[in-house]
């Protein structure tokens, strides 16, 4: 029986929790997924460290922050949507694309507010909606920064569709699909994703290195 290797993933977003945790469930068991939350001290801090350039920046400062609080191996992702008609928008700012009083900015709301100006922009912008969705993920162990990145490709869809997923899941139609990712189920959108892609590569990388996450 293989031991567990427990692994803090750097987020406060209960919905990336579990979606990360499916898929590991799928591709790598043996990883012991824990909530940053609940080794933390201070998790809020990690709402502030998402101000770099990259994607990759992002994941990094998100993943150092928690390994520096910890000492458990850290893992973490940024993700961006780009559009073709927007010029790659809204990017490295996707998450908090739409401006929101803080008194408002619950992530429901946000998430909702995002998805309009999305489609107000595109509206404006007209042409093609034609967009990608970007994943990278780092995970941090002894030192070592490890990372991989997923695309997955599709169209915005004209008005939301679906009630699974979050973000802006239910305006995205997957390149070959008629469903956008809110209208599948967990296992077919784990089985296509950009988060997917990204960590199965990542996974790909540690097991290449012989890698150990955790001491037993």
């Amino acid at each position: 029986m293989r031991r567990s290797q427990k692994v803090i993933l750097a987020t406060l977003n209960p919905h990336k929790f579990r979606e990360f945790e499916a898929i590991l469930a799928a591709q790598a068991p043996e990883i012991e997924l824990t909530p940053a939350e609940a080794v933390l001290r201070n998790p809020e801090k990690l709402a502030f460290v998402e101000n770099h350039a990259t994607y990759l920046e992002n994941a990094a400062a998100k993943a150092r922050l928690v390994n520096h609080g910890c000492h458990y191996p850290a893992l973490a992702d940024d993700t961006g949507l780009e559009c073709m008609a927007l010029k790659g928008a809204p990017g490295i700012h996707t998450f908090r694309y739409a401006q929101l009083p803080a008194q408002a900015r619950s992530r429901a709301a946000q998430d909702e507010a995002n998805i309009q100006k999305l489609l107000t922009e595109l509206k404006k912008a007209g042409g093609s909606r034609e967009a990608k969705f970007i994943t990278t993920v780092t995970l941090l162990i002894e030192g070592i920064l490890i990372h991989a990145t997923g695309e997955l490709e599709g169209l915005i869809a004209e008005a939301p569709r679906g009630s699974q997923g979050f973000g802006y899941d239910s305006v995205f139609v997957p390149k070959g699909s008629d469903k956008t990712l809110a209208e599948m189920n967990e296992s077919e959108k784990n089985a296509l994703s950009h988060r997917a892609a990204a960590i199965q590569d990542l996974l790909q990388q540690l097991r290449s290195r012989g890698v150990v996450l955790a001491k037993p």
